[in-house]
């Protein structure tokens, strides 16, 4: 068994990650970045795999490695984590939708919240405590689960036709267009950002680039939110304005 994860600012390489000390195994788990990830997955028929929910649906650098590795899916059997700030729907059935064409079988699937990883929206923050323990509760859902799937009847959170409609219509149908492509929303303010490169070495799609001291944006994010908040100037924002809270797991540890 390996584990398998995309993650912003690490909730779900935590969620990944704890599963499978639940679990009692010696068990690897890899950022789909990484470039040992598909001999490991060539050599493994048991995934966990972990994403962070975006309007109901796969972040975008998700389905397309799924779809460019597309041969290595055939007969691996998968556990899906989806992690989420408030609800998905079917999180877990998407994943498991398209690597389903691919001829994998899910096995189960599990929705964890964990604090908000939208650092530039104000309605969407809350406390330190409040993240704290949404932390611990996300630890003992994930023990839960982990136990279930040893005695071979784990849980199996949004796989079902109801949880696709509710996942269609409660977020999906509205925003298909914000996962479908990637967005040149992104912004950086150039008066407060000091060109430090930090941005640039964490972006998973290689978007940020410097150009005549500046830093810009080549209009490929995947939202995932490193960026915004791991800059140390608080200069990059994606849906808001202005950072509100940079958050990443450890804070909340």
């Amino acid at each position: 068994m390996i584990g398998i994860y995309f993650s912003g600012t690490g909730n779900s390489r935590y969620c990944v990650e704890k599963f499978l000390q639940k679990c009692d195994i010696i068990a690897n788990s890899y950022s789909i970045e990484n470039s040992e990830l598909l001999q490991n997955i060539h050599n493994h028929e048991d995934i966990i795999f972990g994403y962070p929910v975006q309007y109901s649906n796969v972040p975008k650098i998700l389905k397309d490695f799924i779809i460019k590795h597309s041969t290595l899916w055939n007969g691996k059997r998968i556990f899906i984590i989806a992690t989420m700030a408030l609800f998905s729907g079917d999180g877990s059935g998407m994943l498991s939708r398209t690597l389903k064409k691919y001829g994998a079988t899910t096995i189960g699937g599990l929705h964890v919240r964990m604090p908000d990883s939208i650092g530039d929206e104000k309605i969407l923050k809350h406390s330190l405590e409040y993240n704290r323990k949404l932390v611990i509760k996300a630890e003992k859902k994930i023990t839960e689960a982990a136990k279930k799937l040893k005695y071979g009847v784990p849980p199996k959170e949004g796989l079902g036709f109801l949880s696709h409609i509710v996942g269609l219509f409660g977020q999906r149908l509205y925003f298909i267009n914000k996962t479908n492509v990637y967005t040149d929303k992104l912004k950086i303010n150039a008066e407060e950002c000091v060109v430090c490169g930090k941005c640039i070495d964490l972006c998973p799609m290689k978007n940020l680039v410097i150009k005549n001291d500046m830093i810009v944006s080549n209009g490929q994010c995947t939202m995932c939110y490193r960026c915004v908040n791991n800059c140390t100037k608080q200069a990059i924002t994606l849906l808001g304005k202005k950072v509100v809270e940079q958050s990443n797991i450890e804070k909340y540890m």
